[in-house]
């Protein structure tokens, strides 16, 4: 075993959040590590549906989502790639007349974020999208909202920290953690090599669904269960969606990507916590539902399907924040199948907590003092 690596702050998980802070982190001059037990963005951050929306998030949201949606305008800058950035809004759609009423009212609330959208119903929505089916008799329009390719930008993001002087460790799960009560005391054990023994004053806890093994070794695991969300993409087809799409209620999702491949999405796959596997059932109920809003997917051919494992939380919100009994541990997890816009955003929050001990965006309804706490794990993945 190598000699103590000694960190300003390590970050316990390599998705779109965790590369987001180190990122941040590094630009603002800190020595940071990030450990990964697999590859950066190979897990749930690369393989999600790939949605950038601010629409139909909840009020507590919108500050988070609207700074985060700020930066996806400068991937370039950022992280050297557009990562397939479209700005080709999202067009919430409504099922049924009684549909209307909470999209107006969610519209109202928006504006007052500084946040506009477009409420269309009747013979105006028709018109606007001539492209859409019977299954739908309205919709909100949210210009601002777009779509991108997780495959790019979660390990484009590990990357861009990397070049600014972060050590990052893939395939080097952490085996073992403590608080010394002044330092962070971590063992990580690479797939190939000797064990890193390493310390740091800040601990930054991004495992994405396995971020309970960390929370949970400092006494405040939360109720927080696996997700498996269902996907799967069409061959190229002339263009027939022109925006991002969602349903109000859930259900559906589908954008079409420059190629001409529709990516879909809804309902679950199934998994073990570990690993996740799309359901052929799911798929055929969902893309019945998906023809029927948009039609010129009925003849479509289905090229690949797929899953990955997400945490879920009781109510939909990430965990954001800090520690309620370890001082100077940071959690950032638990988004809800809601995170690939908000990681950005996320990773500028971290580092404004670590660098400045605040930060401007209000975070009192991520807090992992909102659930009452259940029986520790101590074990590590």
């Amino acid at each position: 075993m190598s000699d103590t690596l000694h960190y300003d702050v390590v970050v316990a998980g390599g998705g779109l959040v965790g590369a987001s802070a180190a990122r941040a982190l590094a630009e603002r001059g800190l020595r940071v590590a990030l450990f990964e037990r697999r590859y950066c963005g190979a897990q749930a951050s690369g393989v999600n549906y790939g949605g950038v929306r601010c629409q139909g998030r909840p009020e507590e949201q919108l500050p988070l989502a609207m700074r985060a949606r700020r930066l996806w305008d400068r991937l370039p800058e950022l992280i050297g790639i557009d990562g397939e950035f479209v700005r080709s809004g999202h067009l919430r759609l409504a099922r049924r007349e009684s549909d209307l009423e909470p999209l107006d009212a969610w519209s109202a609330m928006a504006r007052t974020h500084g946040l506009e959208t477009e409420v269309l119903r009747g013979a105006d929505f028709r018109n606007r999208f001539p492209w859409l089916g019977d299954g739908a008799v309205g919709g909100s329009l949210c210009l601002s909202d777009g779509h991108a390719n997780p495959r790019l930008v979660s390990p484009a993001f590990a990357r861009a920290a990397r070049a600014l002087g972060a050590d990052v460790h893939e395939r080097t799960p952490i085996t073992a953690i403590a608080h010394d009560g002044v330092r962070f005391q971590l063992t990580a054990q690479p797939f190939e090599g000797d064990a890193l023994r390493v310390s740091a004053d800040w601990l930054l806890n991004t495992s994405g669904a396995w971020a309970n093994h960390i929370a949970g070794t400092f006494g405040e695991r939360v109720p927080m269960h696996a997700i498996y969300p269902n996907m799967w993409v069409t061959e190229p087809l002339p263009k027939c969606i022109g925006h991002n799409l969602g349903v109000y209620g859930g259900g559906v999702y589908a954008r079409q990507v420059e190629r001409g491949n529709c990516v879909i999405g809804g309902g679950r796959g199934t998994g073990n916590g570990e690993y996740a596997q799309p359901s052929a059932d799911t798929t055929r109920a969902v893309m019945r539902e998906a023809c029927s809003l948009v039609p010129a997917l009925r003849n479509a051919l289905l090229i690949r399907t797929w899953s990955g494992v997400e945490g879920e939380t009781p109510d939909n919100n990430p965990i954001i924040g800090a520690s309620g009994t370890t001082p100077r541990l940071l959690h950032a997890f638990g988004f809800s199948g809601g995170g690939f816009l908000l990681a950005p955003g996320v990773g500028e929050v971290l580092a404004d907590l670590v660098t400045q001990g605040e930060t401007v965006t209000p975070l009192d309804a991520f807090s992992i003092d909102r659930f009452s706490q259940v029986p520790s794990n101590t074990a590590l993945a």
